[in-house]
């Protein structure tokens, strides 16, 4: 759709500038405008603080798993009491014992 010659204002019109409506849609946008950005910037900064603070969480998670499994490690028994024998679990309430008859 087009429009005729008598439709259209031209920017430069004294008629166009004059209007209080036109500098205060003006204005209002340009308000809009820095409010947006404002915003955006404070949410980009608060996604990024929360992306940290999840990483600081999730590298001290794994650090607390490391020690976890690392204590979880079944050591060789040292050379202490000779009265001691070995037993290991094979399952369930199941326990098998070695070192009992070479007692001396």
């Amino acid at each position: 759709m087009t429009m005729s010659a008598d439709e259209r204002i031209p920017m430069s019109s004294p008629s166009a500038a004059a209007s209080p409506l036109h500098s205060l849609a003006w204005m209002a946008g340009a308000l809009a405008t820095s409010a947006a950005v404002v915003i955006g910037a404070v949410l980009a900064v608060v996604f990024a603080a929360t992306v940290v603070v999840v990483g600081f969480i999730g590298s001290a998670l794994f650090g607390l798993a490391a020690f976890a499994f690392r204590g979880r490690k079944v050591g060789k028994a040292r050379d202490g009491d000779p009265s001691l024998i070995e037993a290991r679990n094979v399952g369930g309430h199941s326990w098998v014992a070695y070192g009992w008859n070479e007692r001396p």
